[in-house]
């Protein structure tokens, strides 16, 4: 095993727990569902600075599983390129 697959497994296991980590820190999309009887019961500031909170969760999750997946086929594709030593 060569030094840039076992760095890429590293990154690969790092991206993928901080991928688990943030994604169990975003807020279950159910708690939005009572809105729709009218049982909600937020001021407007809660609303607007959980949504800002939710949006940059969502944009990490999205921006560290582009990466998880750039890894995980470099990771892949490689060896093929390089050759095997």
């Amino acid at each position: 095993m060569g030094t840039i697959e076992i760095v890429s497994g590293a990154i690969l296991i790092a991206v993928s727990v901080i991928v688990v980590i943030v994604t169990l820190l975003q807020e279950s999309k159910e708690r939005h569902m009572s809105a729709i009887n009218g049982s909600a019961g937020e001021s407007f500031f809660d609303k607007n600075s959980s949504r800002s909170k939710e949006a940059k969760l969502s944009r990490l999750t999205t921006v560290l599983t582009i990466i998880f997946f750039v890894v995980t086929l470099a990771l892949n594709i490689l060896p093929i390129f390089v050759g095997k030593e």
